[in-house]
């Protein structure tokens, strides 16, 4: 198999405005334990085309090249390439909903696509199952990273 993809979503009880941005480089050293990356642009400030790199992070990636296919803010929307060279190329795409003032429902959808064996190996054992307990813990991080930030 060459490509995989899987989407979910699931809500929080927290303003669009405070969430949105924590879906960003930026935003994920916040609530993403071991979260790390290297700023190539000189800015924090998130944009369309803007670059940027991790050594280590999930779904068994090492040395990829981020960059910011889509940013639209107004929407709650952003889509990243996330490009493992000789390993696999992921879009991850996240969208936050306003459900109320104070509740956002957020959905998150990752494809893959293998580049070489490695790629399609990865791909093999990347189940729905297994996206569902990886996206489960986006909402257990950051229900606890609002329970520290909102005292």
């Amino acid at each position: 198999m060459k490509t995989i993809s899987h989407s979910a979503s699931f809500d929080l009880s927290q303003p669009i405005n405070l969430l949105f941005p924590l879906f960003s480089p930026e935003g994920e050293t916040k609530w993403v334990p071991g979260w790390e990356y290297t700023n190539v642009m000189g800015t924090t400030e998130l944009s369309e085309d803007y670059v940027f790199t991790t050594s280590h992070h999930d779904h068994k990636t090492s040395n990829a090249i981020w960059i910011v296919k889509r940013y639209v803010p107004r929407q709650h929307h952003v889509q990243f390439y996330k490009i493992e060279p000789g390993d696999k190329v992921g879009v991850i795409t996240v969208d936050c909903s306003e459900l109320s003032l104070n509740h956002t429902r957020v959905e998150v959808g990752y494809e893959y696509i293998a580049l070489g064996p490695s790629g399609e190996a990865f791909i093999a054992e990347f189940t729905q199952e297994v996206y569902d307990q990886f996206i489960d813990e986006w909402k257990t991080l950051l229900v606890q990273y609002f329970k520290q930030h909102t005292l």
